[in-house]
């Protein structure tokens, strides 16, 4: 007999990212809680592109969870975007969780995974695109209207 765990993959997944200003760190969480697998990639456009293509053959993928959509994970969250895939935006778990479970980039990657399963984890992150991305480039710049 067959145990659950012993059991195929369901087919459905979503992705948990650790993003930083080098490397980002996934992990390809199945929709019944498995953890199926853990990249690191380079934070370009090349490292972007081999998560996807990594991701793509755990199954469908349902969404991304990505921590840091304004800063480190922007660029990856608009990669994504482009590409059709769902983007949530995951905010750090609190100290206590930290503490209890340990700190490492895998275990921020799947715990955002599991925020965008378990539905804590709703947001979505700001496109920036579209006048008011353009005219915050503007005042960064200095430019006067």
């Amino acid at each position: 007999m067959t145990s659950i765990l012993q059991a195929e993959p369901i087919g459905k997944v979503v992705v948990g990212v650790d993003a930083h200003k080098y490397v980002h760190t996934a992990v390809v969480v199945d929709v019944v809680g498995g953890t199926q697998g853990t990249l690191s990639v380079a934070a370009d456009r090349g490292g972007y592109e081999q998560l996807v293509q990594w991701t793509a053959q755990f199954g469908q993928v349902l969404g991304f969870g990505v921590e840091g959509t304004g800063s480190y994970g922007a660029g990856l969250a608009s990669h994504l975007r482009r590409h059709g895939h769902k983007v949530i935006e995951v905010n750090r778990p609190d100290r206590r969780v930290r503490r209890r479970r340990g700190k490492s980039d895998p275990i921020d990657a799947e715990n955002a995974a599991r925020a965008v399963l378990a539905g804590t984890a709703t947001a979505t992150p700001k496109s920036a695109e579209g006048t008011v991305e353009m005219i915050r480039h503007t005042k960064i710049a200095g430019i006067r209207p």
